[in-house]
């Protein structure tokens, strides 16, 4: 059970590590770029897949609510970088909410739909702003779909590892693969707040 789950972990970190580079909008095009920006950061892998994780956690409706209500305001940050709001401190949060979501996948807290989307709703405006802050010479509208687009398809690989985990293990094993997960996400956000 453990030795999947650590061999998926490492293929993610050792994968997406030297991977810093964006695509150039005016060589593959605005939807492309904003595409493959959350793709190249491990940073922004860890924390949308860890959102999956914790609205598979949760369950219910957390299961569509959760990430939608990380995309939608990952949207409105993005909008206020392009509107030149300035929002502090945008980095040392993206490390925070990798770090934050994994301890709270990790320790398994029952908490309702509403609070779960709520934080990572805070956390989104961040990662958003983020991205619009590094849109270069991409075209706002494709370099947003592409972005919003990853962004949902990194929760949806979340939410099914969660859910999937949860039905191939039994609730007792599934579980707890999702809080090794969880925990294991953590540890890989503290990496990167130590080794950046």
């Amino acid at each position: 059970m453990l030795k999947p789950l650590l061999t998926a972990f490492a293929l993610v970190i050792v994968g997406t590590a030297p991977a810093f580079a964006h695509l150039d909008p005016l060589e593959h095009g605005s939807f492309a770029a904003g595409f493959s920006h959350p793709l190249f950061g491990l940073d922004h892998i860890l924390a949308m897949v860890a959102v999956g994780l914790w609205a598979a956690s949760v369950g219910g409706k957390a299961l569509w609510a959760v990430p939608t209500a990380f995309v939608a305001t990952m949207a409105v940050g993005f909008g206020a970088a392009l509107l030149g709001m300035p929002l502090p401190f945008v980095e040392p949060v993206i490390l925070a909410s990798v770090i934050f979501i994994g301890v709270m996948v990790a320790l398994a807290l029952p908490l309702p739909t509403v609070g779960v989307a709520a934080v990572v709703a805070f956390f989104a405006l961040f990662h958003g702003h983020a991205h619009g802050g590094e849109m270069g010479e991409a075209g706002a509208l494709g370099y947003a779909a592409g972005f919003l687009a990853a962004t949902a398809l990194l929760h949806a690989v979340g939410v099914a590892a969660g859910v999937g985990v949860g039905r191939v293990l039994a609730t007792a094993r599934g579980t707890i693969a999702t809080r090794i997960a969880g925990g294991l996400t953590a540890l890989g956000g503290l990496w990167l707040a130590i080794s950046g």
